[in-house]
């Protein structure tokens, strides 16, 4: 898969050539099922000399506008990337949103982008679908200038679970309620995150519960607070553990961590690359009057932890 990141009208020579393309437009943070949906008719509608080409924008177009109320991030730029790949998408997009990409008007951003960078001979996109400057653009106008410039308008309709729309606003609002189940039939799969370890300051390892500690990638974080947790080196077995995200108010941390405590482990796998599957949300962040609070408490987390955990089965990944 090929990944570019020019500004429209700058799209690199040959990345098309005298083929064509069928494309997708949009966000694809989480990449979930409905963002598969679109993938999956693209494929369909794709000939075996089509390029298949996903257009996606960073940052956020609701973080670009409104930074104060930007929405949680559920995947990083990388897995939304491998996400792309693994679904067989030929070439990734990047367009930096900024005021001149917001200043184009609906017709520029179809001539520029889809028509002659894209050489598009397919758009597939959601019923909702607007694009351009204010948003003026939907499918009827979409399908206008197809017939203009020559290309066809696919349309998805909704992918539904239980009965409601799937969304990535949706699959926020689940994770950030712990309904971890209801995320992952909207996604597809568990949610997960990923990391280097890195070194902290080893309070952890002081008070008896040594932490893997993984930097956030994913600002605003859609989850924070204490979790049971199955995580793993990549490549290597689910482990049970018991996690905390966030700011770690208790021991006036300075950054957002996800911290890892695995049960009865004791490896060193600094830098190392770590996976951290969300099973169950135990309890919010809270500040304690002293450490020695801070550890009974922990002690009552990781009871809980292991609780759960022995209930559930563990990954088959």
């Amino acid at each position: 898969m090929r990944v570019v990141r020019n500004r429209p009208g700058q799209l690199a020579a040959g990345l098309i050539a005298s083929r064509s393309s069928v494309v997708s437009i949009g966000n694809f943070d989480g990449m979930h099922c409905g963002h598969m949906a679109l993938i999956e008719r693209c494929r369909q509608q794709a000939s075996p000399d089509d390029v298949i080409a996903m257009v996606t924008f960073e940052p956020l177009p609701q973080a670009f506008f409104r930074p104060e109320h930007e929405p949680a991030r559920l995947s990083t730029v990388y897995q939304k990337l491998s996400s792309f790949q693994s679904a067989g998408v030929d070439l990734a997009w990047l367009i930096r949103f900024d005021k001149d990409l917001a200043s184009l008007s609906a017709r520029e951003f179809v001539r520029q982008v889809l028509h002659e960078d894209l050489r598009a001979k397919c758009i597939v996109i959601g019923e909702d679908f607007r694009f351009g400057r204010g948003r003026e653009g939907n499918v009827a106008l979409l399908k206008e200038f197809g017939e203009e410039m020559n290309f066809a308008v696919e349309t998805v309709a909704a992918v539904e679970s239980g009965g409601q729309r799937i969304s990535s606003s949706r699959v926020r609002q689940q994770l950030a309620a712990g309904n971890f189940q209801s995320a992952a039939e909207c996604l597809g799969r568990p949610f997960r995150m990923e990391g280097h370890v890195v070194h902290g300051a080893h309070l952890g390892r002081k008070l008896g519960y040594p932490t893997a500690n993984l930097r956030i990638r994913v600002r605003p974080s859609p989850l924070q607070g204490v979790f049971a947790v199955f995580a793993r080196c990549v490549g290597g077995r689910w482990q049970a553990a018991v996690s905390n995200l966030g700011w770690r108010p208790a021991v006036n941390g300075k950054e957002p961590l996800l911290e890892v405590h695995f049960f009865d482990f004791d490896k060193d796998i600094y830098g190392q690359r770590l996976e951290v599957q969300f099973v169950a949300k135990l309890r919010d962040e809270m500040n304690f009057g002293s450490i020695d609070d801070l550890v009974v408490q922990m002690k009552k987390d990781e009871e809980k932890a292991r609780v759960c955990l022995a209930q559930t089965t563990l990954p088959e990944d």
